[in-house]
């Protein structure tokens, strides 16, 4: 039996953006901006929470761009992919050195830097108090980190899926550009689809969905937020059925 002060789930996956490791350079990664994400999901493990993460490659090289401008599609994902790989490594090393234990598990091979991805050893890593960061998305063009967020979570039988961005939930329009916009404190998957709001692209609010999977939207803007919320504070959109 859970007791009142237990984290509202046991098992995670936080997805971020590339975008979200770059700071204020817009490009690329800032290093400060990656130590306060890695701290933010310390303060998380110190609750006991078993936590993996799917991190995108925007920052670096966005596939759908790179096709956009003339690229072959094929060739552009897994550009974006191994973007993918180059920012697990780095939130990798600023977790190591908050002494957490860290595995960067790709779905690309290249067993030098990471492990490949077997589901039964990325779970014991999990059950060991390990730090997942699953890279290259699922190893196939055409999909998005969304996507593979969406599976992975479901394959480590998570309870949630945590999508850090840098607005505080889902709001009916772009609260940036529009004062008026509302904030949703919870909205089904169904709602999300049809309204076309943009929380993670439509494979993978339908995969949630089929799965049962509720989708929590934060800020990562603010300090503490993550944890937060597992703690029954702060201030977020859930999506789920019961909306």
């Amino acid at each position: 039996m859970s007791k009142p002060n237990d984290p509202a789930y046991s098992r995670v996956l936080l997805k971020i953006s590339g975008e979200a490791l770059m700071g204020d350079q817009g490009f690329g990664l800032h290093p400060p901006t990656v130590a306060k994400i890695a701290e933010e999901v310390r303060s998380v493990q110190e609750l006991g929470v078993e936590v993996c993460m799917v991190i995108g490659g925007g920052n670096v090289f966005r596939g759908l761009q790179g096709s956009a401008q003339g690229m072959e599609r094929t060739t552009a994902d897994y550009m974006g992919m191994l973007a993918t790989v180059m920012n697990a490594l780095a939130m990798q090393s600023a977790l190591e050195a908050l002494g957490i234990h860290t595995r960067v598990i790709s779905a690309i091979r290249m067993d030098e830097v990471a492990e490949p991805y077997i589901r039964r050893r990325a779970v014991r890593h999990l059950e060991k108090k390990r730090v997942c960061i699953f890279a290259a998305g699922t190893g196939n063009p055409y999909f998005t980190t969304d996507t593979a967020a969406t599976l992975r979570a479901t394959e480590m039988s998570c309870q949630a899926i945590f999508k850090g961005t840098l607005v505080d939930g889902v709001y009916d329009k772009d609260p940036a550009r529009h004062p008026d916009a509302r904030r949703y404190d919870t909205i089904s998957y169904d709602d999300v689809l049809a309204k076309n709001l943009k929380v993670m692209d439509a494979s993978a609010i339908a995969l949630a969905r089929d799965n049962d999977l509720p989708i929590i939207v934060f800020s990562l803007d603010e300090p503490g937020g993550f944890r937060g919320i597992l703690s029954g504070e702060g201030t977020y959109t859930i999506v789920q059925d019961r909306a």
